[in-house]
């Protein structure tokens, strides 16, 4: 009986001496044969998603010493999985970030500069489009993109040609828009949408084509050069940007974004003539469209007047803490994944635009007529630089609401925007 006690005894001490053993391999990041383990994660977006994995597939394949583990989670699950998985020490190597995170992340630690012995900030500011400088902080960069992203204007040309309007001819003004958008417009004796001529929205890309269109548009800089003063109200053109924007909704009810839940899902039922949106959205267009559809670039105040677009990314950024030939493992895939082969293959699996200063001219993309309108849009595309991207956008949706809900007087509720947009950055910068 004692025999068989020891026996035991051994038999469980080797099983908690492996799986100790396995613990240690795990928190090194390599297994038994030297392997390298690295985990990635990113925020659940199945072209993104697919073709990730089909390039780590890729990587592994001419990196037989590294393993990339890859996890996705529902984007408005993804920042409090990331927060609760670092706090706890369990978060991942390597993640895929908004670019108007980055503030936020590297304020909270969560985030490492990349190492000037990978890539300089000189050879960055080089190597990529312009935009993507309004990532770097305190005059490094804690991530780098594989793609950027700009707008462009979507139509239907199946209701474009229902309503007597040429459906090979997209407006080229704003004042155009609203006019097209007028004719595509049906509402019943209720008020309520049965379909919208333009997908007005808020949440979407709406205030991003207020913020970085429309106000430079009417000859307004958003924000200072150095990020910290908003800007808006500085010129009365500002007031009136912002009039123009919420009176597509309030005053012509050409389109409102509780229409069919969002703006792209009423686009792609084929129950709103237009709508603005990024080259990500291509594929979904592609797969749910049952209609003809263009694209073509962003309206502007007065032809020939002035063109401005909105830009942005999603960086890879390695965790802080992560060091020694784990962190080497990461700057290896980083490598491989701001590649411009990746950036090319990037742009035909996912519909995003490569990085890579050298791939923006390139006239196979400029000329394509689903992508060139997005492609010409980088030239004047600015990536707005957020401190706290959630709580600006909240705030601007608040704001919006009161106006279109509670009817709250137009002027009044936008100077009362602009003072807590800056109180935002200033608590921002007052705590660095």
């Amino acid at each position: 009986m004692r025999k068989h006690v020891y026996k035991l005894l051994a038999i469980s001490l080797t099983v908690l001496l492996l799986m100790a053993a396995g613990c240690s391999s795990s928190r090194s990041g390599s297994d038994s044969k030297g392997k390298i383990t690295i985990t990635y994660w990113q925020y659940t977006f199945p072209s993104k998603v697919k073709e990730m994995n089909a390039l780590i597939q890729k990587f592994e394949k001419e990196n037989p010493d590294i393993k990339v583990v890859a996890q996705d989670f529902p984007y408005e699950k993804y920042n409090q999985k990331i927060a609760a998985a670092m706090n706890a020490g369990k978060g991942p190597d390597m993640m895929n970030l908004y670019y108007g995170w980055l503030p936020q992340y590297e304020k909270k630690g969560y985030i490492q500069p990349i190492p000037e012995d990978f890539m300089s900030t000189k050879q960055i500011d080089k190597t990529f489009i312009p935009m993507v400088r309004s990532s770097k902080i305190h005059g490094h960069y804690d991530g780098l993109p594989t793609a950027v992203r700009s707008l462009a204007l979507f139509w239907n040309k199946g209701l474009f040609e229902k309503a007597g309007l040429d459906p090979n001819n997209p407006p080229k003004t704003w004042d155009e828009l609203i006019r097209d958008a007028k004719k595509m417009t049906k509402r019943k004796a209720n008020g309520q949408y049965e379909q919208e001529g333009f997908a007005w929205d808020v949440e979407g890309q709406g205030y991003h084509t207020f913020e970085e269109v429309l106000l430079r548009q009417w000859g307004v800089t958003p924000f200072s050069e150095d990020g910290k003063k908003v800007q808006w109200n500085d010129s009365p053109n500002g007031l009136k940007a912002f009039n123009y924007w919420i009176n597509m909704t309030k005053k012509h009810h050409i389109g409102d974004q509780n229409f069919l839940q969002n703006y792209n899902t009423a686009f792609q039922a084929g129950k709103a003539g237009m709508m603005i949106d990024g080259s990500f959205d291509i594929a979904s267009v592609r797969s749910a469209a049952n209609f003809k559809w263009g694209v073509t670039t962003l309206p502007v105040r007065k032809e020939g007047g002035v063109k401005s677009n909105f830009g942005s990314y999603w960086t890879n950024s390695i965790a802080k803490g992560v060091s020694g030939k784990k962190r080497k493992a990461c700057e290896r895939f980083l490598k491989f994944l701001i590649s411009e082969q990746t950036q090319k293959e990037w742009l035909n699996k996912v519909g995003e635009l490569p990085a890579s200063a050298s791939l923006a001219n390139d006239k196979s993309m400029t000329s394509d007529p689903v992508y060139g309108p997005f492609v010409k849009g980088l030239k004047d595309a600015h990536a707005t630089f957020f401190v706290d991207e959630e709580k600006e956008r909240t705030d601007i949706n608040d704001a919006v609401q009161t106006i279109l809900l509670k009817h709250a007087p137009i002027e009044k509720t936008f100077n009362q925007l602009v003072k807590s947009q800056q109180a935002i950055r200033d608590s921002y910068f007052n705590n660095r």
